[in-house]
């Protein structure tokens, strides 16, 4: 069964008005079944996350819903739920932090770095680029949620610049290398982050099939990251 059609249920049966309240819900609603609860949550943030997010510069236009659902392929039929969590995360009063520390808590490992909350914020990356305009708010917003996940700074400045939101991307940030590592130790890091960010290990920690995008446009920064590195090492 669909991850939308899941929170379509979710939301018909959850108490309160306010996604606040029904993010708190979610701790009982799938207690039986922790996997799913992750699936939801996980879902859940990319929706209330990114709502807040198109707060970040000031303007908020219908057009952020469509590239969400743009992103990540959402069902038609299940389009009016995610309107409904995207339109109560935009009104409702408690901050993004708030939520940003509730996700942490749902979907995290409890440790730095944590997989899954890299996940939800590679996934915000792509609904802020979506229009092909970031705002530099909407970069400090992602900067401050990756603190309350806990991912530190070299991973922030990895992720920023697999997105290559500010200028030409760097491809020894993208594979975490110092530039004076050897080819023999940048080809075992490059093949390392591709299994570590195949489509399956994702889904395996979580994360809905529906969001596969983020590991294919992952896998597509790292491996552009090392015919780079390649090529330029060719011709020193």
């Amino acid at each position: 069964m669909s991850i939308w059609v899941r929170i379509g249920e979710f939301v018909s049966r959850a108490p309160g008005q306010a996604l606040s309240s029904m993010v708190d819900a979610l701790r009982t609603a799938f207690r039986g079944n922790p996997e799913l609860r992750r699936r939801v949550a996980f879902s859940i943030a990319m929706i209330a996350l990114s709502a807040k997010m198109a707060k970040a510069d000031g303007i908020v236009t219908a057009d952020e819903v469509r590239a969400f659902t743009e992103i990540f392929a959402i069902p038609q039929s299940e389009s009016r739920n995610v309107a409904r969590l995207y339109n109560l995360a935009k009104q409702d009063v408690a901050g993004f932090e708030s939520y940003a520390e509730r996700m942490a808590d749902l979907c995290g490992s409890g440790r730095p770095n944590c997989a899954m909350l890299e996940d939800i914020l590679d996934g915000l990356f792509h609904i802020a680029k979506a229009d092909g305009l970031v705002h530099e708010r909407e970069v400090t917003f992602l900067r401050r949620v990756a603190e309350i996940f806990a991912i530190d700074g070299q991973h922030f400045e990895q992720i920023l610049s697999r997105h290559a939101i500010l200028g030409e991307t760097d491809p020894y940030i993208v594979l975490g290398v110092e530039r004076t590592a050897g080819f023999d130790e940048i080809r075992r890091r490059y093949h390392r982050l591709v299994a570590e960010n195949h489509p399956d290990r994702l889904i395996a920690r979580g994360v809905p099939e529906e969001f596969v995008t983020i590991a294919n446009s992952r896998i597509a920064a790292i491996n552009t990251a090392y015919e780079q590195i390649e090529r330029i090492r060719r011709r020193a």
